[in-house]
């Protein structure tokens, strides 16, 4: 390691004018990155990361100003620098790689000019040299046929190529420091993992200092070798990512790391939560930030601000108790805090309270070139030939990369399209696949939940009119106000939430809080199945794990069934009893949770499983990487699907053939090639070998 570190926030301080006054955001935060560190930022949303990693950018927004401290690079001060001399910096020597790269890229223009425009800024490069400059940063992405891709425009490119593109930017002129905002949150497993690959590669290749906002755990422990945990506006750890994991002495970070959802086979259990929410500017304490959640606190936690405290091998801490729960004294959590019981939840039965067989749906896909010659274009198979069926007061969970057809089928399920083929019976009554002629009763009992509560509550609407009007459509028979308003209030009951709730709208209400109301208004009539599509891929990890033990709850308490659709396979391994796993509008593997995540699964539920970032820095990954991206459902192999794509490949059979449905056992079926005893025998030595590789 050099002897400066490349970037310095010194005791910084930061605050916003709101209205006519300025309210603290930052407090006294102070953290250093040496060359060749990639450094975490972890916290909450609301907890100031965003906003500390843009005031190292100069980047802040208008409303808001460094009140004290100072950040320098490369033992320059940025704080002191014209906007001037800050954009010959920004770019050149600090890059950003935004969490949406979409907002991020002009539309306007190809990708590849967008590369070599900042190659002429900062490089001086002429339009040829650029341009050729642009096609070497594709390539060193992994961007296949960076030629044709540079003359694309970014809403012809997938997420995953999009992120790609804007790791290419960023890293064009070779920049020494380079932060990192939430880069792979909207991102699949697979894409995530291939883009943390890039990370490390490239940020080691130039010799780079890199800042990593987010709040995936899984991801700072691959990923960092030290971190921060912010919480409110203030350094509550930091230290070496490995001590930080193995010994959490902060509660805040023992609470997160109990967040992280597991798979716990063969028993019921509840994630251990942090009760309330992280505070608001205008409601900070003047004690310890965190003492309202802490299990742990005492009046000196509220009356006082704690010292942050250097412990040993330079590591960080902010807590009043600190040396107690060092000295064991004080236990934040049992050990293994995912594994606290769940008490009173009936078993799922063997009876089905949903069947569906053979369902299909297309789409049209028409080009301008079709319309103007009047051509019908290529039917997009986003569903073909779906068969499942859900247990009552069981999970079923659905997982498969973006454009896999989950959402899709979600929708035929509940009506909101139309499927063009297939039965469906909803507590052995056949449902129809039109909407419109399915009745009062049967909607009653089939209900969904978004995965953005934002763009189903209406923002005029109080809690209490939204879940009033839920009642009354909802309800099997008239029911008077009163009787009106006693449903209300137990539906906030149920999912957690005060009863002057009722009273608010969805502005004053924390992401996790508008979850838990369209929660709410989708028991509002006692459904039989709930479907649940990505309901906690936007929300921090302390409140998903609010969020699926609520799920868990209301499963118990209301006798619902779900089918859980997430690309998240750490909550529906926590969620869900039997899983299936699709692919490119077909069903690849079905199983039984421990069977899926066992020996045999298909390569493509293998491939899914080892991109999962485990959160133990003390592990190293050798993941199966997936080449290429989901390919179109316009063009669908009549052979293996994913053939293409896939790490064992064993021949030509894949790509002319369709694979089997074989049987591995107790009702777990693979769509695949390979017979089960070779592809145990497959899966078997590459697990042995990963394991050796750990050991080493």
């Amino acid at each position: 390691m050099n002897a400066q570190p490349v970037i310095e926030i010194d005791h910084v301080s930061i605050e916003y004018r709101l209205g006519k006054n300025w309210v603290n955001v930052i407090h006294d935060v102070s953290l250093q990155i040496e060359a060749h560190e990639i450094h975490g930022l972890v916290g909450e949303s609301g907890s100031g990361k965003t906003t500390l990693a843009m005031a190292v950018m100069r980047y802040l927004a208008t409303n808001a100003r460094v009140r004290s401290g100072d950040i320098r690079f490369q033992g320059e001060s940025l704080l002191r620098r014209s906007m001037g001399e800050m954009r010959d910096i920004w770019g050149k020597h600090i890059s950003l790689v935004p969490q949406d790269p979409l907002a991020a890229l002009n539309p306007s223009y190809t990708v590849g000019d967008q590369i070599a425009e900042i190659h002429q800024r900062h490089n001086r490069d002429t339009r040829r040299e650029a341009w050729r400059s642009a096609i070497t940063m594709l390539e060193k992405v992994r961007i296949a046929d960076a030629e044709a891709i540079a003359h694309k425009y970014p809403h012809q490119l997938s997420g995953g190529m999009q992120q790609r593109v804007t790791i290419a930017m960023a890293l064009s002129t070779r920049p020494k420091l380079l932060i990192l905002d939430e880069p792979t949150t909207a991102l699949d497993v697979t894409t995530e993992a291939t883009i943390l690959d890039l990370f490390r590669d490239l940020i080691r290749e130039n010799e780079a200092a890199a800042l990593y906002v987010s709040h995936s755990l899984g991801v700072i422990a691959q990923m960092c070798d030290r971190m921060t945990v912010l919480y409110g506006g203030e350094v509550m750890a930091s230290g070496q990512t490995v001590d930080l994991f193995k010994k959490p002495i902060h509660p805040y970070t023992s609470g997160l790391l109990a967040s992280i959802p597991g798979q716990t086979p063969g028993i019921e259990t509840r994630l251990p939560v942090m009760e309330g929410t992280a505070p608001t500017l205008a409601k900070r304490s003047t004690g310890c930030v965190f003492a309202e959640r802490c299990p742990l606190a005492i009046a000196l936690c509220h009356e006082q601000k704690p010292p942050l405290d250097t412990i040993e091998h330079g590591r960080d801490v902010k807590c009043h108790r600190w040396r107690e729960i060092v000295g064991g004294e004080v236990v934040m959590y049992p050990n293994p805090p995912s594994n606290v019981s769940s008490t009173g939840e009936p078993k799922p039965t063997q009876d089905y309270v949903f069947s569906a067989e053979r369902i299909s749906k297309q789409f049209g896909s028409r080009t301008l070139r079709d319309r103007l010659l009047r051509k019908p274009g290529k039917a997009v198979r986003a569903v073909d030939d779906v068969s499942l069926r859900v247990r009552e007061r069981a999970t079923l969970g659905l997982v498969g990369e973006s454009g896999s057809g989950k959402t899709t089928l979600a929708r035929c399920i509940v009506g909101l399209e139309t499927a063009q083929g297939g039965d469906m019976q909803l507590l052995d009554i056949p449902l129809s696949l039109e909407l419109g002629k399915r009745t009062q009763a049967v909607r009653r009992e089939l209900q969904m939940i978004f995965q953005n509560p934002n763009d189903t509550l209406n923002p005029y609407q109080t809690i209490g009119s939204a879940l009033e009007r839920a009642v009354k459509l909802l309800s099997p028979s008239a029911l008077t106000p009163e009787q009106i308003q006693e449903r209300v209030i137990h539906l906030l009951q149920l999912v957690r939430l005060p009863a002057d709730y009722v009273h608010r709208y969805p502005a004053e209400l924390s992401g996790g809080e508008k979850q838990r109301v369209a929660i709410a208004r989708a028991f509002a009539g006692k459904p039989a199945l709930v479907v649940a599509d990505e309901p906690t891929s936007a929300l921090d990890v302390s409140v998903q794990a609010v969020i699926l033990n609520l799920l868990k709850d209301l499963r118990a308490e209301e006798g619902a069934s779900y089918l859980f659709i997430s690309h998240d396979l750490r909550a529906v391994s926590y969620l869900a009893d039997w899983l299936m796993v699709m692919y490119l509008g077909e069903i690849m593997e079905e199983g039984s949770t421990e069977q899926v995540y066992g020996i045999p699964s298909h390569p493509y539920t293998e491939a899914l499983i080892s991109a999962i970032p485990i959160a133990d820095p003390t592990i190293k990954q050798m993941p199966i990487r997936l080449d290429g991206e989901v390919p179109s459902a316009s063009n669908v192999p009549t052979s293996c699907r994913f053939h293409s794509r896939c790490p064992r490949k064993i021949g030509a059979i894949c790509e002319e053939e369709a694979p089997p449905w074989r049987e591995a056992g107790n009702n777990h079926f693979i769509r695949c090639h390979i017979p089960i005893d070779e592809l145990t025998a497959m899966q078997t030595q590459t697990r042995e070998q990963s394991l050796a590789g750990r050991n080493e």
